[in-house]
């Protein structure tokens, strides 16, 4: 395994990448090198989306949710509220939203880039539902960190829990994370998009979950269903060279190839795209 990390050591610093850590986990356990022993805990931004889909997952699981209900159905309350028509949501599913398929323009509710004290209002679920649609739902992909805003609520609507509590003791205490935390909305709703925290050896755990389709140490966390789902439909797990990746700004990512069974998590500073070159060289 020291072998596989040397080599992505070698291949960022080759490509002028700055990592701050790097893990790797095969069969034989996780091994992590790290180059920020005093602050390890960061935010992997958009690998956030990956960990809001297991907690879809986890419901679907339940037999509480179903990629194919409407958010009409979901927040019927709330639009009544807010007094936005239900029909303007009523062919919008969950699987459309998981895709950035819902039919808004891209781009918008993205807290690592605006500022969020200019917003109209700080009900953020408000500005989602309120939002035009531009495109038909399930024709064009627009990514949005809207999207998974809309995602972590939708995991509060139907277990009674926020997203973070939801998930702690389904999968980050399962799992053994050290740390994590997940910024917040001004409702104190995780926004699920990004701002979640993690040690990068607890990232690439996840990684692992589903390379053992849906087990983590013997323990069924999801579904073989589920993991089938997410990969067939793309749900943020992408193809990537010979595997399949989830990536987030600043040049994060957690790639798992089931031919080597093999998961690789890292965080790092990339502001030119340079990452790319571990999927090519590995």
């Amino acid at each position: 395994m020291l072998d596989i990390l040397t080599k992505l050591d070698n291949i960022a610093k080759r490509n002028d990448i700055n990592t701050y850590c790097l893990s790797v986990s095969t069969e034989n356990g996780i091994e992590t090198l790290e180059r920020i022993p005093a602050n390890p805990c960061q935010n992997c931004y958009s690998v956030a989306k990956a960990f809001c889909v297991t907690a879809i997952g986890m419901l679907f699981d339940e037999k509480k949710l179903s990629p194919h209900a409407t958010i009409a159905d979901i927040f019927s309350d709330e639009l009544k509220q807010y007094g936005i028509p239900q029909r303007k949501w009523q062919n919008v599913t969950i699987d459309h939203v998981l895709r950035h398929k819902i039919g808004f323009s891209a781009g918008f509710l993205d807290i690592d880039t605006e500022d969020i004290t200019t917003y109209p209002t700080d009900d953020f679920l408000f500005i989602v539902l309120d939002r035009e649609l531009t495109n038909d739902p399930g024709t064009i992909r627009d990514y949005s960190d809207a999207a998974y805003y809309l995602i972590s609520r939708i995991v509060t609507k139907i277990s009674g829990e926020k997203l973070d509590e939801f998930l702690m003791d389904r999968l980050f205490k399962k799992i053994g994370c050290r740390e994590v935390a997940w910024s917040k909305c001004p409702k104190n709703y995780p926004v699920g998009a990004t701002g979640l925290y993690l040690r990068t050896e607890d990232m690439v755990k996840l990684g692992r979950i589903y390379l053992n389709n849906g087990l983590w140490n013997g323990e069924r966390i999801i579904s073989q269903e589920w993991v089938n789902i997410v990969l067939e439909r793309a749900y943020e797990f992408g193809k990537k060279e010979k595997g399949y990746a989830k990536g987030g700004m600043m040049g994060q990512y957690l790639y798992i190839n089931y031919n080597e069974n093999i998961a690789i998590a890292w965080h790092s500073f990339d502001l030119h795209g340079k990452t790319e070159a571990f999927f090519k060289e590995l």
